[in-house]
C-alpha cells in the first residue's frame, strides 16, 4: 500500500485505518488457516501504519500550548495502532499538526515495524487455546512475536537516542508499546481498553469501589424526572466487561457481559460518557509496585487527569483521623521509578488540579477559607515501599520525615504522581488520614471513630466532583507546559 500525503486530518486517518485493517485482517486470516492445518509453511508478516510530517520552519504557535506542534525543523514520525480505539485522539493530534504547521502535509504509509500476531488477534482471543503442541513450537517461525526492542520507554524517559537518518519521535509511544499495554490493561483490570475514560481515579480502599459501583448503578437505573446529569453518563462497566446501560436512554439495551469467576488483580470500573470524558476508578491495592504497573499501561490511553484517593498515616499531632491531606510535594522513598525518573527530578504540583481539589473539599464539607484548615492540610506526602515502616528504629524515620516537612505517609501517591510527570498526564493527590502511628493511633480494628467514617463517606464525592471541575476547564488549560521537556513530542 502506497505512502500518501494529506492536508486533511480525516482523510489521513482514513488511510491509517485502511492500512491497519488490511494488515491485521491478513494476519488473522493466515492464523486461521494455520490453526486448521492449511498453512503453506511460509512466514507471514504484516506491518503497522506510520504517520510522518516534515517542517522546515521553527514553531510559530500560541505560546500557551503544551502540545500539538513540532519543537524544531525536521522530520517526525511514529507508528500507529487501533484507529478504532484512538479515532478521536488521532484526529485531534492530526488536526493540531496541520493547524500549527499549514506549510506541511501528513504522510501516511506502511512502516517496517511488524505487527506481532498476539496483538493482531486482540485481548479477547487466547492464542494457545486450539493449537497443538507441534503448532505452538513452529508458531514463532511463521509469525512475528512481540519484540521488546521496539516497545521500550526511552522516549517518555528522555533517553531516546536518534541514529543517523532516523526521524524524530512524533509520539511518546510506538504502536507495539501501545498494543502491549492494551493487552495488559485487560489482564490486570478485567475490562477492555475501549471502556476506559479520560479521567482516572486510583484508590487503595475497597469502600470507595463499593460506593462507586452503588452510585454508578443507581445512576443507570434512571428516574422519571431525569435529574441533572442523569443522562450525561451512558453506561457503567464492571470487570468482565459487564455493561449496564443508562435506562434513561431508551435506544440502548439493559445489561451485557459476564462477571469473571475471580476478581482481577486491579479491578477497574467505568462511568462512561459518549465522548469518553467520563470517570474510571481502579482499585490498585497496596504498594508502589502496583501503582507503577497500572499507570505504565493506563498512560497509553492518554488520560486527561489522574487522581489518587487513598488512605495515609497522619504525621502531625494536630491531625485527626479522617482529616484530608492535599499533596503539594512528594518525597519519593518508593524506589520503583528511580531509574526512569532520577530521584533529583522535582515532581511539581499542578495548580489547576490543586485548585479543583481544594474547591471540591470546600463544597462537599461546607467549610471555606480559614475553616477549611480544620479538616484539610496541604503539605508534603512521603511515599515508602515498606508497609511496616513503623517497625524501623524510630529515630531514623522520625528525623527524615521531620526534615522533609512531611505531613503524611503512604505507599502509592508519589509513584502515581511521578509516572504522571513521566508520561505527561496531569495528576493530583487527596488522602484521608486513617492512622497516626507516631502518636499512638495505629491502624487496628476498631480505631475509626464517627468523624473518620463521615470523612470517608465524603472522600469519593470530593474526588468525583474534582474530576467534573477539571473536565469543565477544558483540556487546553489542563495540560500543563511544566510537564513538557525541551524537545517534546507533538502528540499529547
Amino acid at each position: 500500500m502506497t505512502t500518501r500525503g494529506f492536508n486533511d486530518a480525516e482523510k489521513a486517518l482514513g488511510w491509517v485505518k485502511e492500512i491497519y485493517d488490511a494488515n491485521v485482517a491478513y494476519l488473522r486470516f493466515a492464523f486461521e488457516q494455520f490453526s486448521k492445518g492449511k498453512h503453506d509453511g511460509q512466514p507471514v508478516r504484516a506491518f503497522y501504519p506510520f504517520i510522518e510530517i516534515t517542517t522546515r520552519k521553527g514553531p510559530a504557535v500560541d505560546s500557551r500550548l503544551s502540545y500539538g506542534f513540532l519543537s524544531r525543523p525536521g522530520t517526525y514520525r511514529t507508528t500507529l495502532t487501533r484507529p478504532d480505539l484512538y479515532r478521536q485522539y488521532y484526529l485531534d493530534q492530526f488536526t493540531l499538526l496541520l493547524t500549527n504547521h499549514p506549510e506541511a502535509e501528513l504522510r501516511v504509509g506502511v512502516s517496517d515495524t511488524a505487527v506481532p500476531l498476539h496483538f493482531a488477534l486482540g485481548d479477547q482471543f487466547h492464542l494457545e487455546a486450539d493449537l497443538s503442541a507441534e503448532q505452538m513450537s513452529i508458531l514463532p517461525l511463521l509469525f512475528d512475536q512481540p519484540d521488546l526492542w521496539n516497545m521500550d520507554d526511552t522516549i517518555p524517559n528522555g533517553t531516546h537516542i536518534l541514529r543517523p537518518g532516523d526521524a524524530t519521535p512524533l509520539a511518546l509511544f510506538t504502536a507495539p508499546r501501545v498494543d502491549l499495554s492494551l493487552q495488559r490493561l485487560k489482564h490486570y483490570t478485567g475490562t477492555s481498553a475501549e471502556h476506559f475514560q479520560k479521567f482516572v481515579v486510583f484508590t487503595n480502599y475497597q469502600f470507595y469501589v463499593d460506593e462507586f459501583v452503588r452510585d454508578g448503578l443507581e445512576l443507570m437505573a434512571g428516574t422519571k424526572d431525569e435529574a441533572p446529569g442523569q443522562t450525561d453518563y451512558v453506561a457503567f462497566v464492571e470487570p468482565g466487561n459487564v455493561v449496564t446501560h443508562n435506562a434513561n436512554l431508551s435506544e440502548v439495551p439493559g445489561k451485557s457481559g459476564i462477571k469473571p469467576p475471580r476478581t482481577p488483580q486491579m479491578p477497574a470500573y467505568h462511568l462512561k460518557r459518549a465522548d469518553g470524558m467520563g470517570i474510571t476508578l481502579i482499585n490498585i491495592g497496596v504498594g508502589p509496585s502496583n501503582a507503577k504497573t497500572i499507570t505504565d499501561h493506563v498512560a497509553v490511553l492518554r488520560s486527561h487527569a489522574w487522581l489518587m484517593l487513598g488512605h495515609c498515616a497522619g504525621l502531625r499531632n494536630s491531625q485527626k483521623l479522617g482529616d484530608y491531606v492535599l499533596a503539594h510535594a512528594y518525597v519519593r522513598d518508593d524506589n520503583v521509578l528511580d531509574d526512569a525518573v532520577p530521584i533529583w527530578v522535582p515532581i511539581p504540583a499542578l495548580s489547576e488540579v490543586q485548585v479543583a481539589l481544594e474547591e471540591a473539599v470546600a463544597e462537599v464539607t461546607g467549610m471555606k477559607g480559614y475553616d477549611l484548615k480544620k479538616v484539610m492540610r496541604t503539605g508534603t506526602v512521603a511515599t515508602v515501599s515498606d508497609r511496616n515502616w513503623e517497625l524501623w528504629e524510630q529515630s531514623v524515620p522520625v528525623q527524615r520525615l521531620s526534615q522533609c516537612r512531611a505531613v503524611a505517609l503512604d505507599m502509592e501517591s508519589a509513584t502515581i504522581a511521578t509516572n504522571g510527570f513521566r508520561f505527561r498526564v496531569p495528576y493530583g493527590t487527596l488522602l484521608c488520614v486513617s492512622d497516626r502511628p507516631l502518636h499512638g493511633q495505629l491502624k487496628l480494628p476498631g480505631m475509626a471513630d464517627k468523624f473518620y467514617r463521615e470523612r470517608v463517606d465524603q472522600h469519593l464525592k470530593i474526588g468525583l466532583q474534582t474530576m467534573e471541575k477539571i473536565r469543565a476547564m477544558g483540556t487546553g488549560r489542563l495540560h500543563s507546559r511544566k510537564l513538557r521537556s525541551f524537545t517534546e513530542t507533538a502528540f499529547q
